[in-house]
């Protein structure tokens, strides 16, 4: 319990499936936040996800605020600046934060639709 309460604090976040993450989309309503730069984004997404990458991040979480409420996924190519993003989230008080583990590699492998719009 203590262990879980300190990665917590720090910033931790949950890892969801592409699967369990269509499923939050769907179901829950979740908001997807692809934290990549703008060529990689470009080049294929989450459909219907927003823009923040990472390095604008801290200046544009305010965009994120009307969504505290809500499930919010993040990811990027392999999910490890997506981690750093959670945690940043997690730290500003969002409480429903999750990391696509493997980020869009693995949404695109499980044959998942991605855009290029």
């Amino acid at each position: 319990m203590f262990l879980w309460q300190t990665w917590q604090a720090r910033g931790g976040s949950a890892g969801v499936s592409p699967m369990q993450a269509t499923l939050m989309i769907n179901r829950e309503d979740a908001v997807v936040v692809d934290v990549r730069e703008a060529a990689e984004y470009v080049g294929g997404h989450i459909p219907n996800s927003r823009h923040i990458p990472l390095s604008q991040f801290d200046k544009r979480l305010p965009e994120l605020e009307k969504f505290r409420e809500r499930a919010i996924i993040v990811n990027c190519a392999s999910g490890n600046r997506s981690s750093s993003a959670c945690g940043a989230l997690r730290r500003a008080g969002f409480a429903k934060v999750f990391n696509l583990s493997g980020g869009i590699s693995a949404w695109d492998q499980a044959g998942l639709p991605v855009t290029k719009k």
